[in-house]
């Protein structure tokens, strides 16, 4: 059974947030600072980390508070969040019952918190908890990336939504499922790591009128569309988590006649940015500050893209998140849109710090970006790619190949793409697969390193 209570306040939001699809950058800007001023005394009077972060600090511009990783919150829990007696082993005993398939992850622990997890694959896994006014926030800006696309839904029009992701029960795509099912929003999901069969029939069955999911699960279910195995006619399909290329948005619109969403968020922080009828990101600003920052954390022009990015979430605060660094590397725009909206674009998002690869070269280490790979790959997989470096070889997968094209031929094209770039003396090996490797949370990131590669 949903928590009605929680499914009502989500309601509530999406109504009160509706007019500030009309807010002009100055009023932005006000609900911003004071949202800000808000955020932090909260955080200064109830977190004894954030008081000693910030020591001396109290009254200084944003940009010039010390940046918070996810190390630095993890090795400090129990003393950043606000809420007294709320401790990191109690809520890791919590997770660790799900996992073990002990409760609804939709259903609040203790009565009062929302908890997940991420799975650190590119670091320390982090514990990420919510109390209700928080967690009807979340789903309420996942919720909004579907009136943005104009994707109409309420108590007399059900909105179907199928999730094909992770079913690992600390995943927050999981959480948020669990959640959000109910009368009003009934949720089929999918593990992106089923047979494909078990995934054509459950949505042949089901027929949403929402289709959400990893691009790399996406992406393989475009061609069942296309082969006429799976015959669903979703009013959106939204790609989140993962980088979607330009290919990947094609083989979808080709499937299912639209363009896909490109929904941009992360566990920590819930949604960031989502795309207009006009297939523009905007950044909810409302909800997040978003500061792409180069690699000695200075602020970088509209248009540069960043190392990584800080974050902070103006709605946090059982466990505060100011200035909070992800390894994304993302490059914001300016403002002006068909739609109206004044909040500012997100140009791209190009991945994170941990898939640039360090290869030997002619004159030294060679730091060679996805993008190279997607150069080489994009036109030549069926379904999706990875590049996996390991101590001696890159080992790349493709899972299926594109008629005409060969396993050499693709080896050919990486080879010639690394040779511009300078990387010198590294072995190919190309292997045709049915799927690609996948993270334990689900996730089949483009590039990934073994240990010692």
């Amino acid at each position: 059974m949903a928590d009605l209570r929680l499914i009502a306040r989500v309601l509530f939001l999406r109504a009160a947030w509706r007019p500030r699809d009309h807010w002009d950058a100055a009023r932005i800007s006000r609900h911003q600072e004071e949202s800000l001023r808000r955020l932090r005394g909260a955080a200064y009077t109830g977190s004894e980390f954030y008081r000693r972060h910030h020591a001396g600090l109290q009254n200084a511009p944003l940009d010039q508070l010390p940046p918070v990783t996810k190390a630095d919150l993890m090795e400090n829990f129990d003393q950043a969040v606000t809420a007294p007696g709320l401790k990191l082993a109690d809520v890791e005993d919590q997770l660790r019952i799900l996992t073990d398939g002990g409760g609804n992850p939709g259903k609040p622990w203790r009565g009062r918190w929302w908890a997940a997890a991420t799975a650190g694959t590119t670091g320390r896994r982090g514990t990420f908890v919510w109390n209700r006014s928080e967690w009807s926030t979340v789903l309420a800006s996942y919720a909004r990336a579907n009136d943005w696309a104009g994707i109409a839904a309420g108590p007399w029009r059900p909105l179907k939504m199928a999730l094909v992701s992770s079913r690992v029960p600390t995943h927050q795509s999981a959480v948020v499922g669990a959640s959000f099912s109910s009368r009003l929003v009934p949720t089929l999901r999918l593990d992106v790591t089923a047979p494909m069969e078990e995934s054509v029939a459950a949505l042949n069955r089901f027929q949403p009128r929402v289709l959400v999911g990893y691009a790399s699960a996406l992406q393989p279910l475009a061609a069942e569309q296309r082969s006429g195995r799976l015959r669903i006619a979703p009013e959106g399909v939204m790609s989140a988590s993962e980088v979607l290329t330009g290919q990947a948005a094609s083989e979808m619109r080709e499937a299912w006649g639209r363009t896909p969403f490109d929904v941009y968020a992360a566990t920590e922080t819930a949604g960031i940015a989502s795309p207009c009828a006009h297939r523009n990101r905007h950044v909810y600003e409302d909800l997040v500050i978003v500061e792409p920052v180069d690699g000695d954390g200075n602020g970088v022009e509209p248009g540069t893209t960043g190392a990584k990015l800080l974050v902070t979430v103006l709605f946090s605060r059982t466990l505060p998140l100011i200035r909070y660094e992800l390894s994304d590397t993302v490059r914001l725009g300016g403002r002006g849109c068909p739609c109206g909206r004044s909040f500012r674009l997100l140009q791209d998002v190009e991945g994170r710090l941990e898939d640039v690869l360090q290869l030997p070269g002619r004159t030294g280490a060679v730091r060679v970006h996805p993008i190279l790979f997607h150069h080489a790959l994009d036109s030549a997989a069926v379904s999706g790619w990875q590049v996996i470096q390991e101590p001696s070889r890159l080992r790349i997968l493709v899972a299926g190949i594109r008629p005409g094209l060969s396993a050499d031929g693709i080896r050919a094209a990486v080879s010639a793409e690394l040779t511009k770039a300078g990387v010198a003396g590294i072995p190919l090996d190309v292997q045709v697969v049915e799927r690609l490797e996948r993270t334990p949370l689900g996730k089949a990131p483009y590039v990934r390193r073994l240990p010692g590669g």
